[in-house]
């Protein structure tokens, strides 16, 4: 379905953050990475040698927990992955994307309901200032946000679908097939592809997913590790 090159979806965070969300960037030498209330994706070269991990260690500071998501098999012996699971990522391949006539935008005065529907439903990370990255719909009932999903990463025509969840007490209505056909209308209206990741274990999705029209692109793995002592203690964080 897609002219865009899918190749950029293979370090999606450095296709980001080099590119339309470059104005999130923080900098330590070759590491980028998203401001810490916003998300924690962490941009890796695709070839990190040892002073890139140091500088991953020193933008994170002492005793921090990293996300490295999509590194398996690159991370240092020395350091202690805390977090691994299998996930999947997926792109549009011929999804009826559509508006919503339900959905309403959702911004910053938004975001305290935003942040409690996601603490209630757990799709993955969302942080104060997340709705800054991308056009986020939600669907009210009687004045409250039940459902919701925006954009995250956002690459040279591509553009991620996350933060996809709906409260227990109105779940089985199609709530999220609804939003995510509206948030890739936006997407697909600015001429740009939606993709998607999830956990590979979350089958139910998966099928949803591809009854929508994703296919699956790929296998990845979302980390997060913890550095060595002897790479936090006395390094500076710096951000340029």
């Amino acid at each position: 379905m897609s002219t865009s090159d899918e190749r950029l979806l293979d370090n999606p965070a450095r296709a980001a953050l080099t590119g339309p969300h470059a104005h999130f960037a923080e900098r330590r030498g070759r590491i980028l990475r998203y401001p810490v209330d916003v998300s924690p994706w962490l941009a890796l070269p695709d070839e990190p040698d040892a002073d890139d991990w140091a500088d991953v260690a020193a933008l994170a500071g002492p005793g921090a927990e990293i996300a490295l998501f999509g590194c398996r098999g690159q991370v240092p012996d020395d350091w202690e992955v805390t977090f691994d699971i299998d996930g999947v990522q997926m792109v549009d391949d011929g999804l009826a994307a559509a508006p919503d006539p339900e959905a309403v935008l959702l911004g910053p005065a938004d975001v305290p309901e935003m942040l409690d529907l996601v603490e209630r439903t757990r799709p993955g990370p969302f942080l104060p200032r997340t709705v800054e990255l991308g056009t986020y719909l939600g669907i009210r009932r009687g004045g409250a946000l039940v459902a919701m999903a925006g954009e995250r990463l956002h690459l040279p025509g591509w553009t991620e679908i996350s933060a996809v969840c709906t409260d227990p007490s109105v779940r089985g209505q199609g709530l999220a097939s609804r939003l995510i056909l509206a948030v890739a209308h936006g997407i697909r209206e600015r001429g740009e592809t939606p993709f998607l990741h999830t956990g590979a274990g979350n089958t139910t999705a998966i099928r949803l997913y591809e009854s929508l029209g994703f296919r699956l692109r790929r296998t990845t793995a979302f980390l997060a590790a913890r550095a060595p002592e002897h790479l936090t203690e006395n390094r500076a964080v710096g951000v340029s």
